[in-house]
């Protein structure tokens, strides 16, 4: 069983690909967030899937189809980008809940040595003081 992070992680990801909107917004909630309850979800974020929920079961399916083809069906593009931005951003959310803060470990630096030097750094062109300015 994945977690609600996991299914809305790859639901992103099956968002950004290279198919129709409408296309990938089937995909993504048929086989990642199709049978996620929200009790899965944190509290806050409940009331945002089950708009996503109800916007992809509304419409009655025609013959040969489910709920969620019919209810994209009858989207509008601009609907079915809605309903995929709610997706990510409800990812988005789970990922901030979820994160630790990061604390770099610091780095301990090593002084070069002259007998380090990279060759041509001491004489590099790129260094170079141009004439035309050393003699000013």
């Amino acid at each position: 069983m994945h977690n609600a992070w996991e299914r809305f992680h790859d639901a992103t990801l099956e968002l950004v690909r290279s198919a129709p909107i409408k296309q990938r917004l089937i995909s993504a909630y048929r086989r990642h967030l199709a049978d996620l309850q929200e009790e899965q979800l944190p509290g806050d974020l409940r009331e945002s899937f089950t708009r996503v929920r109800r916007s992809m079961s509304g419409v009655p399916p025609l013959r040969g189809e489910d709920a969620v083809a019919a209810s994209v069906r009858k989207m509008s593009n601009h609907d079915a980008d809605e309903c995929a931005t709610l997706i990510v951003e409800i990812f988005g959310s789970i990922s901030r809940a979820n994160a630790t803060p990061l604390r770099a470990a610091p780095v301990p630096l090593k002084p070069r040595r002259a007998s380090e030097e990279r060759p041509g750094d001491a004489d590099s062109a790129e260094t170079a003081v141009p004439q035309w300015l050393a003699k000013a």
